[in-house]
């Protein structure tokens, strides 16, 4: 299996193109200098991944903006700080603000010479245009889910995909999905029967960060550390 196979690069958006983690820590500082205990960055990121994941299966149906207020809040509660409904709404709104990852833009400008490129991402529609703007790309798909009421790792989401790319003509097997989550994109996407590239961003960290432990690790047909990793053995490929 080769990466010039495929026709169509399907992508996670955050913690894959958009370095989500550097994101969030940023954005809860408000909150996390208020905390009496120490909190350690993972602290952070995993419980912040906790009340996410948790509020994603109670309300399928809550835009990504109005799902992270209540993270905020929860995350308030926990660590018994004091914050205002306004304050949660704030972090709400700070997913178009997040960083792209260093290498993300000058990675999607090569790979789209190359591939039709496509999102499946677990936001909302307005916070992803910001974050598209820092990416500075076209994509021939962005399917939100906002789009499908509901968050990955939910079968619906993947299914409204294939179905999506089916009626432009795309075979599964013309499609490698590209992320960095194992819990939110690389065990259903083993459950769909689509090939998978992981782009391991966490390969000097331990644990899983702003994602839950998906349990049996997954299996990938491509690994790489980044996405400009990915672009070189793309090209490495051409002249071989």
């Amino acid at each position: 299996m080769k990466l010039s196979d495929f026709k169509v690069l399907t992508f996670d958006v955050y913690g894959t193109l958009i370095d989500w983690e550097s994101g969030m820590i940023a954005f809860l500082e408000p909150l996390t200098s208020q905390v009496s205990q120490s909190l350690s960055r993972n602290d952070i990121l995993e419980a912040h991944a906790f009340y996410e994941s948790n509020t994603q299966r109670w309300t399928p149906n809550k835009k990504y903006s109005e799902l992270l207020a209540v993270v905020y809040r929860r995350l308030a509660e926990e660590w018994g700080v004091e914050v205002t409904w306004q304050d949660c709404v704030a972090y709400g709104l700070s997913v178009r603000h997040w960083p792209a990852f260093s290498d993300s833009t000058e990675a999607l400008a090569y790979l789209k010479q190359h591939y039709k490129l496509m999102v499946l991402t677990n936001t909302d529609n307005l916070s992803f245009s910001g974050s598209n703007a820092r990416l500075a790309v076209q994509f021939d798909g962005i399917f939100t889910a906002e789009d499908i009421g509901s968050y990955k790792p939910s079968d619906r989401n993947f299914d409204y995909m294939l179905e999506m790319l089916a009626r432009r003509g795309i075979e599964k097997n013309e499609v490698l999905h590209t992320a960095e989550s194992l819990f939110h994109d690389h065990a259903p996407a083993n459950k769909h029967g689509l090939s998978n590239c992981w782009i391991y961003r966490r390969h000097n960290d331990t644990g899983f960060g702003a994602t839950m432990d998906p349990g049996d690790k997954p299996s990938v047909d491509f690994q790489f550390n980044s996405l400009m990793d990915m672009v070189d053995a793309h090209r490495a490929e051409q002249v071989s």
